[in-house]
């Protein structure tokens, strides 16, 4: 993909993939331990007698890669910039998984009062290799306008 996109560059449908990335045990313990230090996210041992059943990356891991994977994906013109979100992990990831995001825009919302931008309603599913999601998220974000 090349270029920057603008709002008039956005349609309700269109779709950005991008590429897989592999996640392993010790990132997921690196990030864990320094922002959610819990023992399934950071002890491979007592993580086999929790909820997760074994080692698993904390939902906060998992989002900060999906939005490594968005930023090289989804060339907005000044920048990913949120504005608010709902987010849900229906699945563990786990240390070897594969990610990639698939992003499809849900509505463009030029602005009213604000000429120069408007937003977009972005659901962006972050799957593992066999296709199952470990992230949903639905955001809303501010995308410029080409200046006219």
């Amino acid at each position: 993909m090349t270029g920057l996109l603008y709002l008039e560059d956005l349609t309700v449908g269109r779709r950005f993939e991008s590429p897989e990335r592999q996640l392993d045990a010790d990132a997921i313990i690196a990030f864990a331990s320094e922002f959610d230090p819990q023992p399934f996210h950071t002890d491979p041992a007592a993580a086999e007698g929790t909820f997760f059943q074994g080692l698993a990356a904390s939902g906060w891991h998992t989002a900060a890669f999906t939005m490594r994977l968005l930023v090289g994906s989804l060339p907005i013109a000044g920048g990913l910039i949120g504005a608010g979100a709902e987010i849900s992990w229906p699945r563990p990831t786990r240390p070897g998984d594969r990610l990639r995001v698939v992003s499809t825009v849900q509505d463009v919302i030029p602005s009213r009062s604000r000429p120069d931008r408007g937003q977009i309603v972005l659901l962006s599913e972050t799957l593992n290799q066999n296709d199952e999601i470990a992230q949903r998220l639905v955001s809303r974000m501010v995308v410029p306008r080409r200046e006219t």
